[in-house]
């Protein structure tokens, strides 16, 4: 999958999280703008690694704070 695919499922991945309906761009926050809790966190990343069938370690959720990040992490663990 290239970015603007990963983009595109981590969206309809997102909806339901995304309870304010949040515009989503790189630069949106999941703590600030999403307001995203440590529990609402772990779900998502564990439907994101359910999608994608990957694995994000705890380090690597450490160091992404925004969408952009986000998409970027996924699309090259699905290379790797």
């Amino acid at each position: 999958m290239d970015r603007a695919e990963v983009d595109t499922s981590i969206r309809s991945l997102i909806e339901p999280f995304n309870k304010k309906e949040v515009e989503l761009s790189d630069d949106t926050t999941f703590a600030g703008d999403l307001e995203f809790d440590s529990l609402t966190v772990m779900d998502f990343v564990a439907a994101i690694e359910d999608e994608f069938d990957i694995i994000i370690s705890m380090n690597q959720q450490a160091e992404i704070e925004n969408y952009g990040q986000l998409v970027d992490a996924v699309t090259k663990l699905q290379g790797s």
